[in-house]
């Protein structure tokens, strides 16, 4: 019942983002002091919920041959390089910047499990019960 709303399929879209934005940022840190490596990120969760969407006209894509992907929560966004100054071995990832990602990865999160509680609740309250 709770896939079919459009608020929860957005959180539910939102939570895997995030997942997977924490992944790379987690990647990110744990090549920190690799010669070269550039740092990495996810597009915004409004750009790629409205290219999953069909918002932006972009066409959904297969993540393998014969397979095409059906819902927002399998969409795997590609992460491009963020940019940033290197330092002096050509490595573009700052610690500091990770952590600030890191810390809007959780506040994206967790605004999604709000989502669900509160979903959760109002359909709870419509159904008579607690």
């Amino acid at each position: 019942m709770f896939e079919t709303l459009e608020l929860t399929r957005m959180a539910q879209g939102l939570a895997s983002y995030a997942g997977t934005r924490l992944g790379v940022i987690a990647h990110n840190i744990a090549q920190a002091d690799t010669p070269g490596y550039k740092a990495m990120d996810l597009p915004s969760f409004q750009d790629v919920y409205a290219a999953q969407s069909g918002e932006t006209g972009f066409a959904m894509r297969a993540t393998r041959p014969g397979h095409v992907s059906g819902g927002l929560a399998e969409f795997a966004p590609i992460a491009a390089p963020s940019g940033g100054e290197a330092s002096a071995n050509g490595n573009t990832v700052s610690i500091e910047k990770e952590m600030v990602k890191m810390a809007d990865i959780r506040q994206s999160h967790d605004m999604a499990l709000s989502i669900y509680a509160v979903t959760r609740d109002i359909t709870r309250a419509a159904l008579g019960r607690k």
